[in-house]
């Protein structure tokens, strides 16, 4: 797990350690390894032995968009891994402090734009999805704010709990309890469409950014030179579990809709948004060392 704990990622690991420890017969370890914009686990898992025991939750950032934001990337996201299936997608929710002065999206806007360069916004950490949903609100709408990276979602809605950043981008897994338990504030969420869990709160789009949207994906992966016959079995037994009515309820009700995958599906997926995010990031001049 290359995120701390507390995030959407470290959500469906859990759940799916918890199942594959009964369905398979033999205990299935999370072992949060967070940095480095989720490098140092995803590393650990490229260099291990390509046997199905070591696998790691791959998103959007570290396998689509790292290798156009960072100078040296000790993986290479396509030809290191074997993917074995997507397990779907998290919506981003646009959440802040319930003490900040603003109850819709375009009065954060226009605050930012009264106090430019003071207010903060968090992210799972450098690059992923969280990050770089940031990016394009700032883009979108005129503001200057500063970006506060954190090692995975929970230490970033923690932090945004306790006051100590303006607002975030989270995942709608570790940020919606927080909403309902009142400790948090939601003004919108990013992807195109209203989400299922939460269809009382509007777009990103529909609030005043026509055109905004994003989401992130996420999927499991091994070792490059895993035998086919591995991967198939590991795609079989996370569908199992993904597809019972149970946790696809409890996944849905935290923002998370499953959606399952072949092998090759899931690669071409990671192909086709390298591509996309490798322009948006030079276009943007987005680099970091």
């Amino acid at each position: 797990m290359p995120f701390g704990p507390g995030g959407s990622a470290d959500l469906v690991a859990r759940i799916l350690g918890q199942r594959l420890t009964e369905s398979l017969g033999q205990s299935v370890i999370v072992e949060n390894r967070p940095g480095a914009g989720a490098m140092l686990g995803n590393e650990l898992v490229a260099k291990s032995p390509p046997d199905g025991y070591t696998l790691t939750i791959g998103t959007l950032g570290p396998f689509a968009v790292n290798q156009s934001l960072f100078r040296k990337v000790p993986y290479d996201s396509q030809r290191d891994f074997a993917p074995v299936t997507l397990t779907g997608a998290s919506s981003h929710v646009l959440v802040v402090h319930p003490s900040m002065p603003v109850k819709s999206m375009m009065e954060l806007i226009a605050l930012a734009k009264q106090r430019p360069g003071q207010l903060s916004f968090a992210s799972s950490g450098i690059g992923n999805a969280t990050h770089l949903t940031g990016e394009l609100f700032k883009s979108m709408a005129g503001v200057d704010v500063v970006h506060v990276p954190y090692k995975g979602g929970g230490a970033a809605v923690a932090d945004l709990i306790g006051g100590h950043v303006g607002f975030s981008f989270a995942s709608m897994p570790s940020a919606l309890p927080h909403v309902r338990g009142g400790k948090l504030r939601a003004l919108a969420v990013a992807p195109a469409q209203r989400v299922p869990s939460a269809p009382e709160l509007p777009t990103v789009a529909e609030s005043g950014l026509p055109g905004f949207s994003s989401e992130d994906w996420q999927g499991v992966l091994a070792p490059a030179k895993t035998p086919q016959d591995i991967v198939m079995r590991l795609n079989g037994e996370i569908h199992k579990v993904l597809g019972t009515a149970e946790v696809r309820e409890k996944l849905d009700a935290q923002g998370f809709q499953v959606r399952l995958s072949t092998p090759q599906q899931f690669a071409e997926l990671i192909r086709s948004e390298s591509t996309k995010w490798a322009k948006i990031v030079k276009e943007a001049n987005i680099r970091i060392d």
